[in-house]
């Protein structure tokens, strides 16, 4: 397997037991359509998460949450828009968190910043 892909997921598991160490249920996991792809799909209650995960081996240059630009917020918004009338979920309440993970601390660093701001354009 591509050594991008392995720590890629590693990220994601972390990410995902640290959230469900939090009380969310993980629901989904790499869903992909033609906007994009969500890492984690999660229950937060009857609100519906969908979580970016971003890992850095090194915050050196920048950290890991940097890379969550607006385009990429964009992506998560018609991807989470996609996925939610997929599933036939109706007007359930939902947002977009980010869990980012730092390698370079003993053990590594998890934060996860949560209902990030989705641009007023977007809607």
């Amino acid at each position: 397997m591509d050594p991008r892909r392995i720590f890629g997921n590693t990220g994601e598991q972390m990410a995902a037991d640290h959230l469900v160490s939090k009380g969310m249920e993980i629901v989904g996991r790499q869903y992909r359509n033609q906007y994009g792809e969500i890492d984690l799909i999660c229950r937060d209650g009857q609100e519906v998460v969908f979580v970016e995960v971003k890992a850095r081996q090194s915050v050196e240059l920048a950290y890991p949450e940097d890379s969550v630009t607006m385009r990429k917020i964009e992506h998560l918004v018609h991807t989470a828009e996609a996925y939610l009338e997929e599933a036939k979920l109706g007007e359930v309440p939902w947002r977009l968190d980010v869990v980012a993970i730092e390698y370079d601390a003993d053990p590594p660093v998890v934060t996860h910043i949560e209902d990030i701001d989705i641009p007023e354009r977007l809607w």
